[in-house]
C-alpha cells in the first residue's frame, strides 16, 4: 500500500517521528476497543462518535475520550440510557471522562448541527460539536449516521455557496465553509481566555500548549480541505467544469476526502504537493512530535496541569513547551503567510481577510 501523509513525508525526510508513531498505535488499538466494547449497544440512526486526540490519532495514555452519540432520526427516550451504558464501558476500559464543559459525553441530534450554522441558535456548544465532526471526528460501529450527517453538513456549507458555482468566479474556495471554520478557531481562543477568568488559571499551561499545537493544526487541516479546491484543478476550464450545479455531489464528496482523513496527515499531503520548503515542513512535523512527546510522558504533563501563573516564566516543562511553540509556528509562518507559494498565496488572498 502507497505511503501518503506523515507517512510519506518520513520517507521522503529520511526520519521517524516516534512520538507520533507511538501515539498512532495507541489510538488504533483503542479505537478497536472501543469497538469491540460499545458496538453492540449503539441503535439504529445513531452513530457514536469520537473526538480529540483519539480521533486525530494523537492518543497517549493521559488522554481522556470525548464523545458523543449522535442522533439521526427520531429521538427515543431509550437514547439516554444508550449514552449511560457508553459512559459505562468506558469507564469499564478505565478512559478518562470528556471535559467540564458538557460539550460531550451526551447526546447530539442532527437537526441543530445542520440547520443552525451561523445565527442567535447557533451555540458554543452546536458551533463546537459541528466543528469537530467536520474536522477530527472518527465513527465507532456503524457509521451510517454519521456519514449521513456530515454528508449533509457540508452539502449545506457547500451548495449554499453561491460563489462556488458561478462560472464568473475563477477561484474556487468554500467560503461558506472556510469562514466557519476560521470562526471556531477565533472561538477556542477567545474561550481559553474565558475558561482561564472562570477556573482561576487551573490547568492554564497545559490548555495554552493545546491551543499553540493541536487546536492550530486542527484549523490549518481545514483551511487546506478549502484551499485544495483550488489547488487541486490548476486548469481553469477543468476546474469550471468541475465545480457546476450538476456535479455537486462530487465535489461534495471531494471535499469530504480531504477532511475525512486525520488532520496531520491532511497537512502534510498539501504541504508536500505544493510547498516547495522542506526545512519548513519538516520543523513543523518535528516540533508537532516533541509536544506529542511531552504529552507523553506522565509527569511532564502532570507538571503542566498543575503549573500556576507565578512558574510560568521559570518551568523548564513549560519553558520547552513553548520553544517548541515558537519553532512549530515560525515554520507555520514562513509557508503560510508568505506569497511565495500556492499555498501561501491563498492564505493571505482568502483567509486573512
Amino acid at each position: 500500500m502507497e505511503a501518503y501523509g506523515v507517512e510519506k513525508l518520513e520517507g521522503l525526510y529520511g526520519v521517524q517521528w516516534q512520538f507520533l508513531a507511538a501515539a498512532r498505535t495507541r489510538a488504533e488499538e483503542q479505537l478497536g476497543q472501543l469497538d469491540t466494547v460499545c458496538s453492540s449497544v449503539i441503535p439504529p440512526d445513531t452513530s457514536l462518535v469520537v473526538f480529540g486526540s483519539l480521533a486525530r490519532k494523537e492518543f497517549t495514555e493521559a488522554s481522556d475520550v470525548d464523545w458523543t452519540l449522535l442522533v439521526d432520526g427520531i429521538t427515543i427516550p431509550e437514547h439516554s440510557t444508550v449514552a449511560r451504558q457508553l459512559e459505562d464501558k468506558l469507564k469499564e476500559l478505565h478512559l478518562a471522562p470528556p471535559g467540564q464543559t458538557g460539550t460531550f459525553g451526551n447526546i447530539a441530534a442532527s437537526h441543530n448541527l445542520i440547520h443552525f450554522i451561523g445565527g442567535e441558535d447557533d451555540t458554543n456548544a452546536n458551533t463546537t460539536r459541528r466543528s469537530l465532526l467536520l474536522l477530527e471526528a472518527k465513527p465507532i460501529g456503524d457509521s451510517a449516521a454519521f456519514n449521513r450527517v456530515r454528508n449533509n453538513i457540508l452539502k449545506r456549507f457547500l451548495e449554499e455557496d453561491l460563489g462556488l458555482w458561478r462560472k464568473s468566479t475563477k477561484v474556487k474556495i468554500p467560503h461558506f465553509l472556510l469562514n466557519d471554520f476560521a470562526r471556531y478557531w477565533r472561538t477556542m481562543t477567545v474561550d481559553f481566555a474565558d475558561k482561564q477568568h472562570d477556573r482561576f488559571h487551573e490547568g492554564f499551561a497545559l490548555r495554552s500548549i493545546k491551543l499553540r499545537f493541536s487546536r492550530k493544526l486542527m484549523y490549518i487541516s481545514g483551511l487546506l480541505a478549502c484551499l485544495r479546491c483550488q489547488l487541486n484543478f490548476p486548469d481553469v476550464e477543468a476546474r469550471l467544469e468541475f465545480f457546476s450545479r450538476d456535479n455537486s455531489v462530487a465535489v461534495i464528496d471531494l471535499v469530504r476526502s480531504f477532511l475525512d482523513r486525520e488532520p496531520l496527515d491532511t497537512v502534510a499531503d498539501a504541504l508536500q504537493l505544493y510547498v516547495e520548503k522542506p526545512s519548513a515542513i519538516q520543523a513543523i512535523f518535528e516540533a508537532y512530535d516533541g509536544f506529542l512527546g511531552i504529552l507523553s510522558n506522565a509527569d511532564k504533563r502532570a507538571r503542566l496541569k498543575t503549573l500556576t501563573p507565578k512558574d510560568f516564566e521559570s518551568d523548564p516543562v513549560y519553558k520547552e513547551a513553548r520553544e517548541l511553540s515558537h519553532v512549530f509556528s515560525q515554520a507555520i509562518g514562513e509557508i503560510f503567510l508568505v506569497a511565495d507559494n500556492p499555498v501561501g498565496e491563498l492564505t493571505i488572498r482568502y483567509g486573512v481577510f
